[in-house]
């Protein structure tokens, strides 16, 4: 692999180097956005903490900034105001990198009376249509006009209440009809909403700005339009997916690491997937330490679910970990058709995957693994392949890693202050 061919950043992992000490966790990849872009409902200044910096953030404050807001970011606080917009045609350069422009047609809608968005991009993990979205919003009141690679939003006479089936308790979607019911005449009523953490820190935040949300039984939840938000405030929740990764470096470099921040009642149900594992942890009021110090786990049945269930994103970096699993493990993928597609890359190291169909695999273990030539497709893969090299013999080299500086914050420095030896080769 000519690592000069397209001058892109590097990493260079030299494996086998147990991992000790202690990490504070970013705040969440998958709120933060959603919080800013739900700022843009009131022309008042909201002040958001725990703010990770990650690349994500800057696409989304990019596309806020040609809205007219006023932004102002130290460290890991942010202070976002819009007290007007200045227009509503998100452009294709900042917009159609990610999944954000969707998001901001509510909130462009109730200030402006349109919008106009690009088709989304985002991770090549399989087919996510934005049906459930327009769908929705055309439930609420709105028109929608597809013109070639753009949609163009009105709605004539402003958002309404509306009741609206999801088909799949789709995370994105629930957030966007959050927001677009916040300030919509009259009661919207989610059915089959998502439930993750994420979402329940986007309703404390809105509710904070002042909207009236309730979660019903039976993923429901119901959203009683106000007439307008104002400022606020908020501290997000730590990121689930970073704490996923760091733990399953500590196990598989077999070392004992302290996630300070990491919150026992997001990670539920990975920490029930560790305990059939029998791996170590102990949780304490301010963090929680993954123990990797003991014998080889057994192998495991794993599938994913929508919250509560195990997250998709932690399916890709835990099958690193089932790679030194005694025995023949299987995941089933029930989220996304395309979750495995990491398994090639994996298989170079060393790793010993059968993909079955798109959405189930088996692993054997232990198997080890070996440093070798890999390229990044996108974050959750990232992630796999970085966990992947700390446990592998020789040195791996890595391209692809700025799909990785989307999702985490320096996730290179954390580990190397945990003794892991990275080098990032920036070209």
């Amino acid at each position: 692999m000519d690592k000069d061919k397209n001058n892109a950043p590097y990493y260079l992992i030299e494996g086998r180097t147990p991992l000790y000490g202690e990490v504070r966790l970013s705040g969440a990849k998958n709120a933060v956005t959603k919080m800013i872009i739900a700022s843009l409902l009131t022309g008042e200044p909201c002040l958001l903490r725990n703010i990770p910096l990650i690349g994500d953030l800057d696409l989304t404050l990019a596309l806020c900034r040609d809205m007219g807001s006023e932004i102002e970011l130290q460290d890991h606080t942010l202070s976002i105001a819009t007290p007007s917009i200045n227009s509503s045609v998100v452009s294709t350069e900042v917009g159609g990198l990610n999944r954000m422009a969707i998001i901001t047609v509510g909130p462009l809608l109730h200030r402006c009376g349109e919008a106009d968005i690009p088709k989304p991009g985002g991770d090549r993990i399989g087919a996510r249509p934005i049906d459930f979205h327009l769908n929705g919003l055309r439930q609420m009141g709105a028109e929608v006009v597809e013109r070639g690679k753009r949609y163009h939003f009105s709605a004539p006479n402003g958002l309404k209440g509306a009741t609206i089936h999801l088909p799949f308790p789709s995370v994105m979607a629930t957030e966007n009809f959050l927001i677009s019911a916040s300030l919509a005449k009259g009661v919207t009523v989610i059915q089959n909403a998502a439930l993750e953490p994420e979402i329940i820190d986007l309703i404390k935040f809105l509710q904070k700005m002042g909207a009236i949300i309730e979660i019903k039984v039976d993923r429901r939840i119901v959203v009683e339009g106000v007439e307008r938000l104002h400022a606020a405030s908020h501290t997000l929740l730590s990121d689930r997916n970073e704490a996923v990764s760091l733990a399953i470096a500590a196990y598989l470099t077999k070392g004992n690491v302290y996630l300070r921040g990491a919150q026992q009642d997001t990670l539920l149900t990975f920490l029930n997937t560790l305990s059939k594992m029998q791996l170590r942890f102990e949780i304490d009021d301010e963090g929680i330490y993954f123990l990797g110090d003991g014998c080889k786990p057994p192998a495991i049945v794993l599938e994913t679910d929508v919250h509560p269930g195990f997250m998709t994103d932690w399916q890709q970096p835990f099958a690193v970990l089932l790679t030194q699993a005694e025995g023949m493990s299987v995941v089933h993928e029930t989220i996304y058709e395309d979750r495995l597609e990491y398994v090639t890359e994996l298989n170079k190291m060393g790793a010993v995957i059968e993909v079955l169909d798109e959405r189930h695999a088996r692993i054997a273990g232990p198997t080890p693994l070996h440093g070798r030539e890999v390229e990044i497709a996108d974050l959750r893969a990232g992630a796999t392949l970085v966990l992947a090299a700390l446990a592998a013999s020789e040195t791996s080299v890595i391209s692809g890693v700025e799909h990785v500086d989307r999702g985490y914050e320096q996730i290179e420095s954390k580990l190397v202050g945990l003794g892991a030896q990275i080098n990032r080769i920036d070209a």
